[in-house]
Order: C-alpha cells, then structure tokens, then sequence
C-alpha cells in the first residue's frame, strides 16, 4: 500500500505510519490490510468530524508496528498496534476538552479520549481511540513526568 493512499477526505496512510524514531532506528512500519481498515473507521467516524468542526489535526503518531511500539515505550494492549489509535497535537487543554465535549454532544462514537501531558516539556496530545463494537466511550486527562521515546 502506498503512503498517499487515502483512509479518508483528510487523512493519509503516510499520517498514521512515518515515524522519525522509526526512520531513525530502521524500522520498517508497515501495517496490514485489516490495519488499515481499522486506521479507515478511526478516521471516518471519529477524526473526519472533529476536523470538520476544529480545522486541521496535526497527527503525531497512528500506527505503530510492534517493534516501533516497544520503542517509543508502549504496552502491548496499546491500539496503535492494530490502527485503532491516533495521538493528536493539542497545543492548549482547553481545545482538547471542547473537542471531547463535541464528541459527546454529537453522540460519536469513541473508545478513549486521553488527554495527555508531559507537564515538564509544556507538551500535549490527544489520544483517540476507535475499536468497531466495543467502545468505552471512556475520558481521561493523564499528566505524565516523562515518556520515553526511544533514543
């Protein structure tokens, strides 16, 4: 599959898979078919609205492949591994909670929204995740010390 392929109106293949720790430490970051597909539904039913209403999503991590996830320090239940999950930069909390708040008054369907903050760098995303028939619908705000990045 090539990385101009398109999962939705406003989203690339090439958004969820190019990595600079990936590029930087050889790995080859490929998802699968039935990732890709899960990556599509993420994007049609829960980022194609809020880009809709907020304008452009700056997407800093879709997919990871397994090596790729152990590298940037991730567990092996996280949903970037199947193409269920994308961080968003958020560059104040405050639009991160309007846009759960329009996920939730426009009754969209989503399994986690994680706010996400490294409190020390001033840094902040948006997790989003969509699973197909089993979202949680669950809400977050995580102020984390560090993350690891794979070095």
């Amino acid at each position: 599959m090539k990385e101009n392929t398109r999962l939705s109106e406003h989203f690339t293949l090439r958004e969820f898979i190019v990595s600079g720790i990936a590029i930087r430490h050889g790995i080859v970051n490929n998802p699968t078919e039935a990732d890709i597909r899960r990556m599509r539904l993420l994007c049609e039913r829960v980022l194609e609205p809020l880009r809709r209403r907020f304008g452009v999503l700056r997407i800093t991590s879709g997919f990871c492949c397994t090596e790729l996830n152990k590298k940037v320090g991730r567990d092996g239940n996280s949903p970037h591994l199947t193409g269920e999950a994308a961080d968003i930069h958020i560059s104040d909390p405050e639009v991160a909670w309007k846009m759960v708040t329009f996920l939730q008054v426009q009754g969209i369907e989503f399994d986690q929204c994680l706010l996400e903050e490294l409190v020390k760098e001033n840094v902040r995303w948006l997790h989003i995740s969509y699973r197909e028939g089993e979202n949680r619908q669950q809400i977050k705000h995580l102020r984390l010390k560090r993350r690891k990045l794979g070095s």
